[in-house]
């Protein structure tokens, strides 16, 4: 049976592999190709080399999009993943409701990212119109609106996953560390978190990559606003592509760029957190 399962094998992936070839590889190449080219359409291109890549990163807004984006990343990977495994350490707990809890951190997450901004502005600018100003008026209102938009969004559902790692922490692991006499803080520490940790590289990776994508949410709250000095780079891109007539192969390169510096910054977590999870 095992030889003849082999014999069928090539038949049985080949639709898949067409798929995954016309959906992915063969755009992703021609992205690639295109990158190096001033272009209108596909089938119209002409090679200009590295010139694209050469506006892309000579383009303040380019710079200043990377910036405000890993100083968003950087502040939301950390809340996030904090708050959703605190919420996930008390909704293991033997109390009332948790299930209704569970469900009402995890609803957020199933609304767009284009609803949840349009809320988020009107909830935000009503507080904020009380002190006279609005995220449009000042950077730093947008910064912390976003901030509060990604973590309302995504921490219950990052607190799931983590919920699903707390659960199979074995019990008698935890039952020697209290006879051995560790304290609570000293439990979490030594046994709790490295036996999640399979958990946390998939919270971490998750929390990377949608920072770093995140669009639709930047488009409704503040689209960019004052001055894109809130554009993130995923808006900066669209707004290149089509919004700045004859710069279609510098959005192009920028995608680029983007998807690098995304993987890059993926992969490099991956491999530090497997190793992790190695050694414990």
């Amino acid at each position: 049976m095992g030889k003849s399962m082999k014999r069928y094998f090539a038949i049985f992936v080949l639709p898949t592999l067409i798929a995954f070839l016309i959906a992915f590889v063969i755009p992703f190449v021609m992205g690639i190709y295109l990158s190096f080219c001033d272009f209108t359409t596909v089938t119209n291109s002409e090679f200009v080399g590295l010139s694209n890549y050469i506006k892309a990163f000579t383009s303040k807004e380019f710079l200043n999009a990377l910036w405000f984006t890993v100083k968003f990343a950087v502040v939301a990977i950390f809340t996030i993943n904090v708050c959703g495994f605190l919420l996930a350490l008390m909704l293991t707990q033997k109390i009332k409701g948790t299930n209704l809890f569970r469900t009402v951190f995890f609803m957020p997450n199933l609304i767009g990212g284009i609803v949840l901004g349009y809320i988020w502005q009107s909830m935000i600018n009503g507080v904020l119109a009380e002190m006279g100003v609005t995220m449009l008026m000042d950077p730093k209102y947008g910064y912390w609106g976003l901030i509060i938009l990604m973590n309302w969004q995504l921490i219950g559902y990052i607190m799931i996953i983590y919920i699903a790692g707390l659960q199979n922490v074995s019990t008698d692991v935890l039952e020697a560390a209290k006879i051995d006499g560790a304290s609570r803080l000293q439990t979490l520490c030594k046994v709790t978190i490295p036996m999640v940790m399979p958990s946390i590289t998939i919270c971490l990776f998750l929390t990377i990559a949608n920072s770093f994508k995140m669009f639709d949410q930047n488009l409704a709250l503040t689209g960019g606003g004052p001055s894109n000095k809130t554009t993130m780079l995923a808006l900066d891109i669209y707004n290149t592509f089509y919004e700045r007539v004859g710069f279609e192969g510098v959005g192009q390169a920028k995608a680029v760029i983007f998807f690098i510096i995304v993987a890059g910054i993926a992969m490099t977590q991956l491999v530090l957190t497997r190793k992790k999870e190695v050694e414990n």
